[in-house]
């Protein structure tokens, strides 16, 4: 199943979104795992340092006091007198286990940069792990006695507020991205949607092409004015080609008519000489066939220019077929052939004179293509709406190749099925015009295994 510009281009961006959003989160990552985690251990060890600083300078303060109100203004706090003993000011840490070497070391007078050396995961879990091992400890001599801070910003107090409104403002950013750019999508394809049905509209006939914006300052606008340009001008070439063969066609008749008309005099002059009267034939022939192929020009223009109005009217289409079998009769016999059909009596609304010209060339085409001591069957059937006629040859056949072109102006297959005949390759394609002029459908089964051809046509009833 063919997928849709506009889906496409949706899937594309909203793709680039979720990718570019994954890529920032992977640099920022690295940025904070590079950059930030050390200055902010840094940070956080300088004020440490000076919360210990201070309480060492200013014995007469009550130290429990004073770490309840640092902590009160934003830190977690871990108080170790011994590796034993430990009190919390502020919010609890989600993880209070610290391994006895790190608390004895900072009483024993060293700093202890957990921040820094936190474990290198992403920098949410990274920044915002809330544990006794992701802060900073430093050593405080107190009334005669070592111990050691472990402190922390409070991240959830820091961030109580702020961080619902980054998460609404996140969540709308995302979803109005998305609604954009299906928005902006849908704008920018429309253009190109439109182009595509002018397109099919163009390659079904007709030239006439309407409703493109042309106002457009950009590639699409200048994409979409050439295509008009284009149109209109393979209209005005379609026009004149038309009526070249329109015109050549009738000027044609006229020295045809003198030809054959002429090989009727000589005709009688040589009522002795059987090779003039060969040639005389020859000429009649020749002069038969370009006359029917001028005939069938001027009737394909007809139908082209749509100058040619259906002239409908009820009629019993079965007599109608059964009367043109019983026309070939003399050359089905002549060409060893038997023609079996099964055609009841059954009244369509259509052109008369129109579909008695589908029905002459898809007989006309059994007898010609047919094999030596051939057969051919009609079968007509009717149902509801519709009824379908179907001509059965025992010819050789055509591969899928020809059958996809069987129906174009002047086509005819490079092989003996199309040279064992002379023919001018318009036949079929006016049966393709009328049909598709009365609603209708013509399709095509054949192979190349000697089991000849089928040729169905669907018409509507009404």
């Amino acid at each position: 199943m063919m997928r849709s510009l506009y889906s496409t281009f949706a899937a594309t961006t909203i793709g680039i979104m979720l990718t570019s959003f994954l890529v920032a989160f992977l640099i920022s990552n690295a940025y904070y795992q590079q950059y930030l985690k050390p200055v902010n251990d840094e940070k956080n060890t300088r004020i440490a340092q000076e919360i210990s600083t201070f309480i060492e300078e200013n014995p007469e303060i009550a130290m429990d006091e004073y770490l309840k109100n640092i902590a009160d203004i934003g830190y977690q706090i871990y108080l170790f007198e011994t590796m034993q003993n430990g009190i919390l000011y502020g919010a609890e840490f989600r993880e209070n286990e610290l391994s006895i070497s790190i608390v004895q070391d900072v009483l024993d007078g060293n700093i202890y940069h957990g921040m820094r050396e936190f474990p290198r995961e992403t920098f949410v879990t990274g920044f915002f792990a809330n544990e006794l091992e992701n802060t900073i400890g430093v050593p405080v001599n107190y009334d005669g006695g070592n111990y050691a801070i472990f402190i922390r910003p409070d991240i959830q107090m820091l961030f109580n507020e702020m961080h619902l409104l980054f998460g609404w403002l996140f969540l709308i950013t995302i979803i109005l991205s998305i609604i954009l750019v299906l928005i902006a999508t849908k704008y920018m394809v429309r253009p190109v949607s439109r182009l595509s049905r002018a397109t099919k509209i163009l390659s079904s006939g007709n030239y006439n092409v309407e409703g493109l914006e042309t106002g457009r300052k950009d590639e699409m606008g200048e994409l979409t004015n050439n295509f008009v340009k284009m149109a209109e001008k393979i209209r005005q070439n379609e026009n004149m080609r038309k009526d070249f063969i329109s015109n050549i066609s009738h000027d044609i008749q006229s020295p045809l008519s003198n030809i054959k008309g002429y090989g009727m005099l000589l005709k009688n002059e040589l009522v002795e000489n059987e090779k003039g009267l060969e040639y005389v034939r020859i000429i009649d022939d020749e002069s038969n066939r370009i006359s029917s192929m001028t005939n069938q020009l001027l009737l394909l223009s007809s139908l082209d220019q749509e100058s040619h109005i259906l002239k409908v009217e009820e009629y019993n289409v079965g007599r109608q077929i059964r009367q043109l079998i019983h026309n070939y009769e003399w050359k089905i016999d002549s060409n060893n052939l038997m023609l079996s059909h099964d055609i009841p009596d059954v009244e369509i609304t259509a052109d008369q004179a129109l579909m008695n010209t589908v029905w002459d060339n898809l007989i006309s085409n059994a007898l010609k293509y047919n094999s030596t001591f051939g057969e051919i069957e009609i079968e007509l059937m009717e149902y509801d709406k519709e009824i379908k006629v179907s001509f059965k040859d025992t010819g050789i056949g055509m591969d899928d190749a020809v059958k996809q072109r069987i129906f174009e102006r002047f086509y005819r297959e490079d092989t003996a099925r199309s040279h064992r005949v002379p023919g001018s390759g318009l036949g079929l394609s006016i049966v393709h015009k009328v049909i598709s002029l009365h609603e209708g459908t013509i399709c095509v089964e054949s192979n190349q295994n000697g089991q000849g051809s089928i040729f169905t046509v669907t018409l509507p009833k009404k």
